[in-house]
């Protein structure tokens, strides 16, 4: 079956319901039409500036890329426009998060080497040090509202559109690239290079289409509108938004950079939405608290789901309280792999394992062969079949993570699980995240899932520092709301797990960090581990 690029599938949905609202964000609302017009221009602009593909992708090693690649610098308005405008183009759309620091963007950018970059203005005053990196030639300008001015030589996106509207010569590929941006959760970001078709089809619910006629055909009535909360510089946010705007699907987009739990309800009950995206417990908790302090009307509201970090039994239990009617997804993916699997809870239905996705499996530790369900055996969590290219520009890391086995290519996703008796999968954490204590190995997830369950902790991580006695032993840095002691937290760690697995430590801090897309700074917890005091 023909496979297809992102902005086809656009233009398609456009062609049949132009005026229907594709994307709303604060006071703006873009119509289908209004952004297939949109990216066309973009694609056009950045094509007439010699912006496109040089090599094609049979004559490259999986790690090279043979496009020009744009940073995106951005909030969540217009973002879809700018993704999709770049691919029509033949240029790499590049994730950068915000939220770092001005030497961390100039880290990124020296390493992804962009030739443009397209940035909210407000954003452009906090990175103007290290704008436009060497390697760009093109800034483009967003207006956010911003008082502040543009970088010197920036170019505003009304007049980039105006200049795109002469059509250029433009044949988009399937095989052109997404880059999307790791977190960095544990160490430096890396570039996953996706073939477009292939991450439209894992993870914006999308297919090989056999006819235009097949999109066509699912644009009926439409439901009530989705809302990413989830920023959309991160993978988790971006393939919501795009899952739903690729069906016809009309999608709120959180409208603010700081998460403010009253914004988000108020604009959930204004939209009438019908299903919400979170990240985690750093959403989950504070929605949690406005839930029950607050009065909304959120009756349409059927689904809501939370990605790209964990969240914790108590909150997710609340929240199914708080919402009954509601079903609670807990969606399990990584930059990697795309999205592997889903599990739904009711109130008073609670699922701890995950229903798999194609391609998805666990690999058994030693590489040998593939698990079956209901074998006694942690393994490594894998995908076969559509899975990315590489890393961008880094060979080794490329053949690690996305070896062969059993004569078929597999992304190694770096987290441990196993097949239940059902098939389903049970995840236990990351391997990097594994502290050997006392030649125990102990996931350090699990240990966390069981101290923010404890009614007095705000937030907590769990990681290993260096020990005479026992090589590594496990440390926790917790946020309380009220002062325990740390004889307490110890007791209710190994009330429901083994001793080895309770901390020796607790150093209590004013608040856990997290990185932007709400997942742990370990980089941070362990250096706070092995520098501060505990305290009990």
């Amino acid at each position: 079956m023909p496979e297809w690029t992102i902005g086809a599938v656009l233009d398609a949905i456009a062609e049949v319901i132009p005026d229907r609202p594709m994307t709303i964000c604060g006071e703006r609302t873009s119509t289908f039409a209004d952004s297939a017009d949109r990216t066309r221009r973009l694609a056009n602009f950045l094509a007439g500036r010699g912006f496109g593909a040089h090599r094609e992708r049979s004559d490259l090693q999986n790690w090279e890329c043979g496009q020009d690649r744009v940073a995106l610098i951005m909030h969540n308005d217009l973002y879809p426009d700018m993704v999709i405008g770049c691919l029509k183009g033949r240029v790499v759309p590049v994730n950068v998060n915000h939220h770092y620091t001005p030497r961390e963007v100039a880290e990124l950018l020296d390493y992804i080497k962009p030739r443009g970059v397209i940035y909210h203005r407000s954003l452009g005053a906090r990175f103007a040090d290290v704008l436009p990196p060497d390697s760009a030639e093109l800034l483009i300008s967003i207006d956010d509202g911003s008082a502040g001015p543009d970088l010197p030589g920036a170019i505003d996106l009304d007049e980039v559109l105006a200049q795109g509207d002469q059509d250029q010569s433009i044949s988009a590929s399937p095989d052109d690239v997404l880059m999307i941006c790791t977190g960095g959760t544990t160490g430096r970001p890396k570039g996953v290079m996706w073939r477009q078709a292939d991450t439209y089809a894992i993870s914006m619910n999308g297919a090989d289409h056999e006819s235009v006629t097949e999109i066509h055909d699912k644009l009926g009535t439409p439901g009530a509108p989705w809302f990413a909360v989830s920023p959309l510089m991160h993978a988790a946010g971006m393939w919501t938004a795009f899952a739903g705007v690729l069906n016809g699907q009309t999608v709120v987009l959180y409208d603010s950079a700081k998460f403010d739990p009253h914004r988000v309800l108020s604009t959930a009950q204004r939209h009438k939405v019908g299903m919400m995206t979170m990240v985690g417990d750093a959403y989950a908790a504070p929605l949690v608290e406005e839930l029950r302090r607050g009065d909304y009307d959120l009756s349409s509201l059927f689904a809501l789901a939370t990605g790209g970090a964990a969240t914790n039994l108590k909150h997710q239990n609340a929240l199914l309280e708080l919402l009954p009617d509601i079903i609670l997804i807990n969606g399990y993916g990584s930059s990697e792999t795309g999205n592997v699997g889903f599990g739904r809870s009711m109130r008073g239905d609670h699922k701890d394992t995950f229903e798999l996705r194609d391609g998805a499996l666990v690999l058994a530790e030693d590489y040998s062969r593939f698990l079956d369900a209901g074998e006694d055996q942690v393994g490594w969590v894998a995908r076969a079949g559509r899975i990315p290219l590489g890393y961008f520009d880094d060979s080794e890391a490329t053949r690690t993570t996305f070896p062969e086995v059993d004569g078929a290519r597999v992304v190694i996703s770096g987290d441990r699980g196993s097949l239940a008796p059902d098939g389903t999968l049970r995840l236990f954490g990351r391997d990097s995240l594994v502290v050997n204590t006392g030649g125990e190995k102990v996931f350090v997830e699990e240990v966390e899932e069981v101290l923010r369950a404890h009614p007095d902790v705000t937030d907590a991580l769990v990681v290993g520092r260096p020990s005479e006695r026992w090589g590594q032993e496990l440390v926790a840095l917790v946020a309380l709301h009220t002062e325990v002691a740390h004889g307490a937290l110890h007791e209710h760690c190994t009330a429901q797990l083994a001793r080895y697995k309770a901390p020796k430590e607790f150093i209590v801090v004013d608040q856990v960090r997290r990185l932007g897309n709400g997942k742990a700074d370990y980089r941070w917890a362990k250096e706070t581990a092995n520098s501060k005091v505990s305290l009990s």
